[in-house]
């Protein structure tokens, strides 16, 4: 293997450049969201029967896997209380209601209900924070029922059961997991705007690299890391079932007859990839398959100018060396 050209220091630099969101962004973000939080928290000290209960942040801002592209903030809100509605469209507004009497600082506007959340928009800052239900019932492990981002239907999770087997996986490799994930989720999003119809959620990128950790990978040297993630997919032909035992015994997980299979680390019943159909799963498989083709002919390259090419198959015309 050549690493004249392009080397793992190489798409490091690449990733601080471009893919990766900066400290600064990603502290501002966060302390947004904290903010947010504080305000809730402040208002439900003084209303002890307010039926929001907590806010936490989740999505790749907290697990520390968010891209430079990222627009908008996860926090999920637990909501208790019997007089909270099932139906999503009578949820979301219940709790854009109690929201806006949290924050009576904020515009009505400025608090929207959306098809499965709501929306708070933050004018100084342009952000966005998408507000996602979570109906609690008291659990000590903050289980409860959210409203899927897919489909709308209600799916048991815990938000902070997440946060935690995200940051064990960072634990064993300090930077090098959350790292490559963040270049696999870049390779996806460049998959999306070349090919029609391509899906591949960054959900169920985090988990196969964390599967792929599991079974010994080591993510410290980033070409190698990516091939092994493409080796994978192609290997597996993406029919292989995925499943982790951090909170739950392997006798617990239901019965799936989908075609891709990767089941919720905190959620023995729910199957993450669910709503893939064979053709989308073909067409991963085929993406990674010239992925890593890519990989081997920027490796053994002659020139930097076919090695970068190479490269460039897999991040895009803005990868440059």
């Amino acid at each position: 293997m050549s690493r004249q050209h392009v080397d793992h220091a190489d798409i490091a630099r690449f990733a601080d450049e471009k893919v990766n969101l900066p400290r600064d962004k990603a502290s501002e973000y966060r302390a947004q969201a904290r903010r947010l939080r504080e305000k809730l928290e402040g208002y439900l000290s003084e209303h002890p029967d307010f039926t929001l209960r907590k806010m936490l942040l989740s999505g790749s801002l907290a697990k520390g896997t968010a891209l430079r592209s990222l627009n908008d903030i996860d926090v999920a809100c637990y909501i208790s209380g019997a007089d909270a509605p099932t139906d999503i469209a009578a949820l979301l507004e219940y709790l854009a209601e109690r929201l806006r009497k949290a924050f009576p600082n904020f515009s009505p506007d400025q608090v929207q209900p959306q098809t499965y959340s709501v929306t708070v928009s933050f004018r100084g800052t342009g952000l966005d924070v998408d507000i996602v239900p979570i109906l609690y019932d008291g659990d000590p492990q903050w289980y409860g029922n959210l409203v899927s981002q897919e489909d709308g239907s209600f799916l048991k999770t815990s938000i902070p059961l997440h946060l935690e087997f995200a940051g064990k996986r960072k634990a064993v490799q300090a930077t090098h997991f959350a790292q490559v994930v963040r270049l696999a989720k870049y390779w996806t999003r460049l998959m999306k705007r070349e090919r029609d119809g391509f899906r591949f959620k960054s959900f169920m990128v985090e988990m196969v690299l964390a599967h792929l950790q599991d079974r010994g990978a080591d993510l410290s040297d980033y070409p190698e890391a990516l091939q092994h993630f493409f080796t994978y997919i192609a290997r597996s032909d993406f029919r292989e079932r995925i499943v982790f035992s951090d909170y739950y015994p392997s006798s617990a997980i239901g019965t799936f007859s989908e075609p891709v299979q990767i089941i919720d680390p905190v959620n023995a019943e729910n199957n993450v990839s669910r709503l893939y159909t064979s053709q989308q799963a073909d067409a991963i498989v085929e993406a990674a398959l010239d992925a890593g083709d890519a990989i081997d002919a920027a490796l053994s390259a002659p020139t930097k100018q076919e090695t970068v090419y190479y490269w460039q198959k897999i991040f895009g015309p803005s990868f440059q060396v």
